[in-house]
Parts: structure tokens; C-alpha cells; sequence
């Protein structure tokens, strides 16, 4: 005697080799036995052969059709075999029966279980609302083989084309135009960026960049609601000081000027002025809401995203001609020794006579030029500006010893071996590049006379209101280094912290309240405590342990590091189009570690073969290979070593060896499918 029962919603067979009273013996066609329980056996028959039974069975049981087995079945609970006989016929034969069996358990949509060989035939309703849902999910899975073939074939579907940022950066893997690429990955054995690029889903790789970026940042585009700058209430004093910025020449956000009273007198006043939105845009409102969201201007070459609008910007920068509304701070200072004697912040109109230009004055206004009061300038300068040559030498001379001092507390100079490379795009066709321009690369000196008095400036205001804010008990946002060794990266926290990597016992981040939102957050602070001196820390707009200031902290944190990263990244994409557009296949560099060298001429590192061995700062000769400016790549060889000496190198941070290469994309063709399909060998590194 044979019997078929039901193990664990399994249907088995198998010969009866015992039969006790609850229970029976049954040996499977494997061999093996088995104690199955009596109320789980739902058949027992003596022939045919339980193999034929079930082959028999199990071909015949999709010719039922299912929505005449649910017109035949009762409204009240059946078996198995009950259906068999109204559907069939009165005699139905044992193979007959156990197809109805199999075919009642394979659409539980139109019959729910009801026991052991018992169903319940589905109400009309339910059964539309499943029927439904079953012909939407066999559209849904035509669509992803329809556009899987298209994908195959080299051709991207409009859909996959419209979502291609979500689908590579912000899945939704069950959607169809996820999965779609998935599986086209896997039967092409393609990575999905490459699969993508092969089907002209990105067919310029500079709006690729662009339009991730935006996708991940600014997924609400870049435009700015309409807003009002409030006017600054407060009638100030006006300064008696004529001040001057110093920026290039497409700054348009003018946040910090300076001023020198009192040379030759033996005590000089070093005066350093900031724009003061912070006197009329208001915590928690509209304009400080656009600011919190967007926590920084945004730099890339050619483009900027500024974290404020224009009309705003240009309501509160220090533009000359005008007085301006500014955060002041006085230092007076010993004229021969350069020490501070004393210091003090006001509020007040600054009257701003010029706004110089770096990028038209570096070459004019040199070192020799500031130092020797005979030296010509580097090149013709307007008279108004060549009457600043006493503040400006000053400065310079203020800012040669502040560096100094600082890097005795650091413990080693500051290196500026490098220059800084300047972008200049030609050909801009609208508000934004198009990745197809003429890109100039320039080079600046780092620590030119005008930028190194402005940075030693800027570093006096931080650290001194930094320090201001600490001795009036109100928290504010600050940046600190525990030491110089390998690995201690810089923090942001609410504490007043050494800063080793400056020099300094503090630094707060105050002098650029109109592209970063932690400088506009610390002037409020600043501002609080000028006006309430002791009693500050419970007028500021921010108090002690405010979970508020924590998390603008953590949020300005995330979104300067992506900032800065995809301005890297587009430099990088420019100096690789430099290369391509002058057609430079071999460069000059320098190994600076392991096996990656830095370019002599051009703002690139990048890896090359034929290096091992080779001691660090050998310089060297490299064929460039490939550029894939999708993932922003190039790699070199080796092909001489050269005979000039290398220079000193800078000690440099691993993050700044960063050769932001790597796109960390979403898509896992590893992972089965919601169907449980079986996965391909992985088809590169990149996936997942």
C-alpha cells in the first residue's frame, strides 16, 4: 500500500511499511523512512506506482482551468477529491484527484487553505483584487524583460534614462527600472555603469557629475524662493576707518575687509571687518531656513552654488563705496614688537574704500615691492591703490610674524612648495559649464603677499572671537586638532579646543558669515555677547548643550565634506579634459607615496606602474594611459627616471592623496530578486 500525505506543505509519497494507531511507517522512493501522522496522510492507494501517480498528476493538473474550478466549488468549505468529482466527473480517477489536489494548492488566490486537503474557495471580491495584482506584476515583469533586451542591445529605455541617478545612487530595488538593470548586468556580464554608458544612458560625463551631485544635494534644483533681505534695524555708529577686501575677481559674497589706524605713532590698530548679516536675518527665519539647508556655498570651476541669493548676498557684503553694516574687531598692537595689547568688537558702519583683486594685483604687489620702500612694483599699479603701500606693508610684515609664531606652537613650519592652480573656463555658454570649454590652468604662489596677510588676519578674528565666546560661557562652533600626528584629523565641536594644525588655543569659524552657515551661526553668538557682555550665554540665540547647535554642527560637517569633495572631483575632471584637450600623453612628476606620484605642472596625482623600489620624492618621467572621466581615472608607467634633484616634499594627510576615483554605486547584481533568482558571477568590482 502506497499513501500520500503532506509534510510541511510538501506533498510526498511513499510505500506503508507500518501502521500504528496515531501514526504510520512510510518509506520514500530515496529509501529512507519516515514517521509520518495519520491525520497527515490525505491518500492511500494501492497502485499505480506513486512516481507514475504524481507524473500523471502533475501533468494534468494546469488543464484545470481555475476560474471553472471556482464556479464548481461550494461556498462552504470541500476537499480535494469533492472537487475532483464536480469537476471531472462522479468517478474521478485517483490521478485525477490528486491533480485537483496540486492545483488547489498552487492558487491560493482563488482557494485558501483549510485544513489538510480542505479549501475555501476565495470571495469574488478578493479574488478580483488578486487577479489584478497578478496581471499587474506579469506587466510589470514585461516591462523589465522588454526593457532588459533593450539594455542588452545597446538602447536605454526613456524610464531607466529618467531615473538613472536614483537607480545608480538611491535605489528603490523593487522598481522596474531597477531591476531591469540588474538583470540586463547580468546577462550582458557588464558592470552597471558600464552596461549604461554602452547603452547611452550617460553621453557626457561632466553632466553626469553635475547632475548626481544635484540629485544627492540639491534634489529640488538650485533656484532660491522668493525672499526679502530684512534691512539691519540697529542704528549704528559709523567707524572712522577706511577699509579695503581683498578677494578675486569673481567673488561676489565680500565677507571680510581690513583696516591699519595709527603707523608710525608706535601703536597701531588692526581693524577686522565682517559682514554682519547676522544683524538682521533672524534665527528660524525664511532666510536663515535656506542658509540651515544649505549650510555653504558651493565651489567648482566655472559654477558656484551660493548658500544665499544674490539680492540677499548683496545687501550685507562689504561692497565699497558705501558704509557697511559689519562685525568689528579692533586689535591694538605694539608697532614694533607686533604684540596684542588689547582688543575689542563692535557693532557698526564701516565705510569700505576699495575691494581689491588678487588674482590683477599678485603680480604687482610683491614681496620686494612691500618690503623695501625704494622697490618698484611688479607692475603698474593706480595710484589709489599704490597709496596703500604703508597699510598694505604693514600687513604683510603682521602676518610674516603671526606665522611665525604660530609654527612655533605648531613645532614645524608651514610649507607652501606647492602653488594653488587656478580654473578658467572659456566658452561658457549660459548660468553653468557644459563640460566641453577650454579649460586655462594658471597657478598662484601659496602664500602670496596678499593672500598671507588676509589668512593671518582671518586666523586672529577666529581665534580671538573663539576665545571671546569661551570667556563669556556662550557655546559656539569650533574646529580643533588635537595634535599634528598621523591620523588626528580635524573636528568640529561646541568646546574651545586647541587647533594644532593652526597654532592657535581656539578657532571658530566667524569670518565668513555669507557662504558658511557656521560663521553666520557663530556671529550670532558673537554678536550676543557684545551686546549683553556677562549675562550673554542666556540672550544668544543658541545656549549651553543646545541639541539645536549639535546638530547644525553634524549637518554642516556632512554636507562641507561633500562640498569640498565634489569640488575636487571637478577640478579633477578639468585637469583630465587639460590633458585630452592639449593632447599630453607624457608628464613630469613626483613619487610622494607608494606608487603615486604628483604632476609637476598640473593639480594630478594619479598611479603608475614602475615605480616599486623607487625612493620617495624621486622624480620622475610618465606615459599617461587611458582617461575615464566617469570615474575620474587615469593611470601611468614609468619611463624614465630624471636626474634633477627632487625638492622638499610637504608632509601631507591621506585624505589630501585622495584621487576620487572610486563611484560608489548602489546597484548589487549580486542580490537575488524578489523571485528568488539565481545570481551571476560578479561582473566587477564596482558592482554593489
Amino acid at each position: 500500500m502506497f499513501a500520500l500525505f503532506d509534510e510541511a506543505g510538501k506533498f510526498l509519497t511513499g510505500r506503508v511499511m507500518s501502521e500504528a494507531e496515531s501514526s504510520l511507517q512510510i518509506e520514500l522512493d530515496t529509501g529512507k523512512r519516515v514517521k509520518v501522522k495519520a491525520a497527515n496522510v490525505l491518500l492511500r492507494f494501492d497502485k499505480p506506482a506513486p512516481a507514475a501517480l504524481m507524473g500523471a498528476a502533475q501533468a494534468l493538473a494546469p488543464e484545470i482551468e481555475l476560474d471553472l474550478a471556482w464556479e464548481f466549488a461550494p461556498d462552504t468549505e470541500f476537499g480535494y477529491a469533492d472537487l475532483a468529482r464536480d469537476y471531472f466527473s462522479a468517478q474521478a480517477t485517483l490521478e485525477q484527484q490528486v491533480a485537483a489536489l496540486l492545483r488547489l494548492t498552487d492558487a491560493p488566490h482563488y482557494f485558501r487553505r483549510a485544513g489538510k486537503g480542505r479549501f475555501k474557495k476565495a470571495p469574488p471580491e478578493i479574488l478580483q483584487q488578486a487577479l489584478a495584482a497578478i496581471e499587474k506584476k506579469q506587466q510589470v515583469q514585461a516591462q523589465i524583460d522588454g526593457w532588459t533586451a533593450e539594455l542588452a542591445a545597446g538602447t536605454c529605455p526613456e524610464p531607466i534614462r529618467q531615473q538613472l541617478y536614483k537607480i545608480l545612487f538611491k535605489p528603490d530595488k523593487n522598481a522596474p527600472e531597477y531591476k531591469a538593470v540588474v538583470h540586463a548586468a547580468r546577462e550582458t556580464h557588464l558592470a552597471p555603469l558600464a552596461l549604461l554608458q554602452q547603452a547611452g544612458a550617460i553621453t557626457n560625463a561632466y553632466q553626469f557629475h553635475w547632475q548626481r551631485f544635484l540629485f544627492e544635494h540639491f534634489p529640488k534644483g538650485t533656484g532660491f524662493p522668493a525672499l526679502q533681505a530684512p534691512p539691519v534695524a540697529d542704528e549704528l555708529p559709523l567707524a572712522s576707518v577706511q577699509a579695503f577686501s581683498v578677494d578675486d575677481s569673481s567673488t561676489t559674497e565680500i565677507d571680510d575687509a581690513l583696516s591699519v589706524q595709527g603707523l608710525g605713532t608706535g601703536t597701531v590698530v588692526l581693524g577686522i571687518h565682517i559682514a554682519a548679516p547676522g544683524l538682521a536675518i533672524a534665527p528660524d527665519s525664511p532666510i536663515d531656513q535656506v542658509a540651515r539647508q544649505r549650510l555653504s556655498t558651493v565651489y567648482m570651476p566655472g559654477h558656484k552654488i551660493t548658500m544665499l541669493p544674490d539680492e540677499v548676498v548683496q545687501t550685507y557684503t562689504l561692497e565699497a563705496g558705501a558704509p557697511r553694516p559689519a562685525l568689528s574687531l579692533y586689535l591694538t598692537l605694539d608697532e614694533t614688537e607686533l604684540t596684542v595689547q588689547a582688543s575689542d568688537t563692535r557693532l557698526e558702519r564701516v565705510p569700505i574704500a576699495h575691494n581689491l583683486r588678487h588674482d590683477q594685483l599678485d603680480q604687482a604687489i610683491t614681496a620686494d615691492w612691500l618690503q623695501d620702500p625704494a622697490a618698484p612694483a611688479g607692475a603698474p599699479l593706480a595710484d589709489d591703490i599704490a597709496a596703500l603701500r604703508p597699510e598694505l606693508s604693514f600687513l604683510f610684515r603682521l602676518a610674516q610674524v603671526c606665522k611665525a609664531r604660530r609654527e612655533v606652537v605648531r613645532g614645524k613650519p608651514e610649507t607652501f612648495n606647492r602653488p594653488d592652480y587656478t580654473f578658467k573656463l572659456e566658452g561658457v555658454q549660459g548660468d553653468a559649464p557644459h563640460g566641453d570649454e577650454t579649460v586655462r590652468i594658471g597657478t598662484r604662489s601659496r602664500g602670496a603677499p596678499l593672500d598671507l596677510m588676509v589668512a593671518e588676519a582671518m586666523i586672529l578674528a577666529n581665534s580671538t572671537w573663539g576665545q571671546l565666546l569661551a570667556d563669556h560661557g556662550v557655546p559656539g562652533i569650533y574646529r580643533s586638532q588635537v595634535s599634528l600626528a598621523p591620523g588626528m584629523k580635524v573636528r568640529m565641536g561646541a568646546k574651545a579646543l586647541p587647533h594644532a594644525g593652526i597654532g592657535v588655543p581656539c578657532y571658530a569659524w566667524s569670518t565668513s558669515p555669507l557662504r558658511r552657515y557656521t560663521d553666520l551661526v557663530n556671529q550670532w553668538q558673537i554678536i550676543a555677547c557684545v551686546r549683553h557682555g556677562k549675562t550673554a550665554a542666556l540672550a544668544a540665540p543658541f545656549r549651553p548643550k543646545d541639541t539645536a547647535l549639535f546638530a547644525v554642527i553634524s549637518a554642516f560637517d556632512a554636507a562641507y565634506t561633500a562640498y569640498n569633495q565634489f569640488q575636487n572631483g571637478m577640478e579633477r575632471y578639468w585637469t583630465l579634459h587639460y590633458l585630452q584637450q592639449h593632447g599630453i600623453t607624457e608628464l613630469t612628476a613626483t613619487l610622494i607615496k607608494d606608487r603615486l606620484v604628483r604632476a609637476d605642472d598640473l593639480p594630478l596625482v594619479l598611479n603608475v606602474l614602475g615605480a616599486d623600489g623607487l625612493p620617495r620624492g624621486a622624480h620622475l618621467r610618465v606615459r599617461l594611459g587611458q582617461i575615464d572621466d566617469i570615474a575620474l581615472d587615469v593611470n601611468g608607467t614609468v619611463i624614465e627616471r630624471l636626474d634633477a634633484a627632487p625638492g622638499a616634499l610637504e608632509d601631507e594627510a591621506d585624505d589630501e592623496l585622495d584621487l576620487s576615483t572610486g563611484l560608489a554605486i548602489a546597484v548589487d547584481v549580486d542580490e537575488a530578486d524578489a523571485q528568488g533568482a539565481p545570481t551571476a558571477p560578479p561582473a566587477s568590482p564596482e558592482a554593489g
